[in-house]
């Protein structure tokens, strides 16, 4: 090539690498074969930017280009870009993070170790369990590093082999036209190692099930949806990789009477119609057994009342929620002819009283209408 390459990317010759690489991107989109399908020129357009941007970013080939040009490259051995697999190499460089190409830094070292799987498992618990906290022994299956091998897969006295079919990459690189297609290696499966004697334990996967009793502290004031996190228990790792976590997700059953909301405990309790109209003091249950409240004269139905300090305790240490007590007024259906007559007693005197209160209201009113007419008609 014998075109300029500072025109080529349409930069100044003392334009930092950050314009150099914003130009480039911008001619890279702009040309890119899949944008400009059997376009011949346009494809031409690209690899000279390509050619350029492999000079002008790498500040070694940059400076004896801008000392001796052209020639001063060929006399160290560079001719360009030599296939698709150099272009495209600035191509993952440049647009990975826009295409998920993944650039040099991003490779994968199919033979690194590999962590285990995390795991779930979920826990129903009572009601109370949850808000006072309880111990629990569970048994979970899972799949642990092998001993026998220890998670190599191979048989005692053997070890994995590079990947003949993709030469320990885990990726096997297929050319179609223009382009390079990277897929998962058929014969190592992406681990880029192959088994030729598989440990008898394990099959050569380098993990066997086992059951394990995990036992678990659960703290008072968990609810539905809590998540405990036991580091290290869930599924063992490969190639001398780390085991994945324990994930135990609560389930809290609900209770015969009590209801809560976050850390408020609420109870719907019932008082006898007489011992809500005389007021008295009750034995009301709570979490923590029983609790002594004052019911005052004349309360009604779904009148609440707090009691402090008596709800959930706080997952984070702090104060307990409360507990609110909600009232129920109970009316008597079973009544002996004794209490009937008592009942109709008051009753009557009930209706005396009513009946005088609106008398005088009916009065009152109907005598302040009679003044307004009369000072109508003045």
């Amino acid at each position: 090539m014998s075109r300029c390459y500072y025109e080529i990317l349409q930069v100044s010759r003392d334009a930092g690498d950050d314009v150099i690489k914003k130009s480039y991107r911008k001619l890279a989109m702009k040309y890119h074969p899949d944008r400009n399908p059997d376009d011949a020129e346009a494809e031409a357009c690209f690899k000279e930017a390509a050619e350029a941007y492999e000079v002008l970013s790498d500040r070694k080939k940059r400076q004896i280009y801008d000392t001796y040009g052209h020639e001063g490259l060929k006399n160290t051995g560079y001719s360009g870009p030599g296939d698709a697999g150099d272009i495209f190499s600035n191509i993952n460089e440049m647009f990975g993070d826009l295409f998920g190409f993944g650039g040099r830094s991003r490779r994968h070292d199919p033979n690194a170790p590999v962590q285990g799987d995390d795991l779930r498992y979920d826990l129903e618990i009572s009601f109370m369990d949850a808000v006072h906290g309880v111990e629990r022994e569970v048994e979970v299956t899972k799949r642990e590093t092998c001993w026998t091998c220890e998670g190599s897969g191979a048989r005692p006295g053997h070890k994995p082999t590079t990947c003949p079919t993709c030469n320990g990459r885990g990726q096997v690189i297929r050319s179609q036209g223009f382009f390079q297609v990277s897929s998962t290696c058929p014969q190592c499966h992406g681990s880029g190692q192959v088994i030729a004697e598989p440990c008898a334990d394990c099959n050569g996967e380098g993990l066997v099930n086992r059951k394990k009793t995990v036992k678990l502290k659960i703290p008072a004031g968990v609810d539905t949806g809590s998540r405990m996190r036991l580091t290290g228990e869930g599924e063992g790792g490969r190639k001398g990789g780390p085991a994945g976590d324990l994930y135990v997700i609560i389930h809290v059953r609900e209770h015969e009477f009590f209801l809560r909301e976050g850390q408020t405990i609420f109870l719907r309790y019932p008082v006898p119609m007489v011992k809500a109209a005389l007021g008295c003091e009750v034995d009301v249950p709570t979490i923590d057994g029983s609790a002594r409240m004052k019911i005052p004269a004349g309360t009604q139905s779904a009148e609440r009342f707090t009691l402090r300090g008596d709800g959930v305790p706080s997952l984070r240490g702090g104060r307990r929620g409360d507990m609110v007590v909600e009232v129920q007024v109970q009316t008597p259906t079973k009544l002996s002819k004794k209490q009937k007559e008592l009942l109709q007693e008051f009753d009557d005197q009930c209706v005396e009283e009513e009946e005088g209160f609106f008398s005088k209201l009916f009065h009152g009113h109907f005598n302040k209408l009679k003044k307004e007419k009369e000072t109508e008609k003045a």
